[in-house]
């Protein structure tokens, strides 16, 4: 009579068990990360796109680094700008000068700037990425509250000559400057957490059916110039290309025009502060348009008021979460 020995039978059978595990995943093309939360994700193969844009991404779980940039046409062209992965714009001065946050977490641009002050009303929108601000000084009532450490920020008025720099041959304020090496050094420094805790925006790769309801070939701005900006829709690459004054936005770092797939319009009020300042509403709600795939659609934006790190939404008229294109995004804020 033959006898079985049980203890070589299990470790045979878990062997066995491990490695179709193992075959699995690499045939997938897909590893589990645990980041400090507990939390555990999916990347790699199908399943690694950034949760923001949608696009193949290596750095899904790295923390986003939300850099204030200048609007001033002497800074033209700016570092980076087009290697964002979503980009805020809004006036900041009753003349309706403008100031643009660009946020950054699948691509590392090997300079950034013209960069400039942190704004109280981009402080929410920051949040609701759970990124780190980065900013070159500020206003009074940004800093205030930056300073009271409401968000993990690296400020160039306290690191200038560590994380940033000044180049030679352009005129203050319109010269500084700094790298992501630099970034994630002081992040680093400042012991802040590199992970990333953004869950992302709903994306989709199907296209709506166009009519002559929803067909839009290009979004005006009608910031006043030379900040009016210009979004004209190229089908062969499903994208929007950006002009800003009447003249292409170009990134001085690849000499090439900025696209993005979604454009999002978001209408809000705006508060008088002083002859420099203006204080855009970024939280509440208000009407929204998002401009993909060469159509129009009409909804609304909705941002809690009374938690900081909100996500700001954009849902449909039905209610529902707005389905985005796969790209990069820019979203314009305008006052009614």
């Amino acid at each position: 009579m033959r006898y079985i020995n049980l203890n070589k039978l299990l470790f045979i059978s878990g062997a066995t068990a491990l490695t179709f595990v193992f075959a699995f995943f690499v045939w997938w093309q897909e590893e589990i990360v645990i980041n400090n939360d507990g939390e555990a994700r999916i990347i790699g193969g199908e399943s690694q796109k950034s949760f923001i844009t949608g696009l193949p991404c290596e750095d899904i779980n790295r923390r986003p680094l939300a850099v204030m940039l200048a609007s001033d046409p002497i800074t033209r062209p700016l570092s980076g700008i087009g290697q964002a992965d979503i980009v805020f714009e809004m006036p900041v001065t009753p003349s309706g000068a403008t100031r643009m946050m660009a946020v950054y977490q699948c691509e590392s641009p090997i300079e950034v700037g013209s960069i400039r002050s942190a704004r109280e009303d981009f402080i929410p929108l920051v949040a609701s990425l759970g990124a780190i601000y980065v900013h070159w000084g500020g206003e009074k009532e940004a800093l205030k509250k930056l300073n009271a450490h409401i968000m993990d920020n690296i400020d160039a008025m306290i690191y200038e000559t560590k994380y940033f720099y000044r180049k030679t041959g352009i005129k203050q304020p319109h010269n500084g400057f700094t790298s992501f090496e630099k970034l994630w050094k002081g992040a680093e420094d400042l012991k802040y957490s590199i992970n990333n805790i953004f869950d992302g925006y709903i994306h989709t790769d199907k296209k709506p059916a166009k009519n002559i309801n929803n067909l839009s070939d290009s979004v005006i701005i009608n910031y006043p110039f030379p900040f009016n900006v210009m979004w004209v829709y190229d089908g062969g690459k499903n994208s929007y290309k950006r002009f800003r004054g009447d003249e292409p936005e170009l990134d001085r770092n690849t000499n090439e025009q900025v696209y993005v797939g979604v454009v999002a319009v978001m209408e809000t009020s705006s508060k008088y502060i002083s002859k420099d300042y203006i204080n855009i509403i970024t939280v509440g709600e208000g009407d929204l348009k998002i401009y993909q795939n060469g159509t129009k659609i009409s909804g609304r934006w909705k941002k809690d008021a009374d938690k900081l790190d909100s996500k700001l939404f954009f849902y449909d008229f039905d209610g529902k979460e707005i389905e985005l294109a796969p790209g990069k995004i820019w979203v314009e804020i305008i006052t009614n």
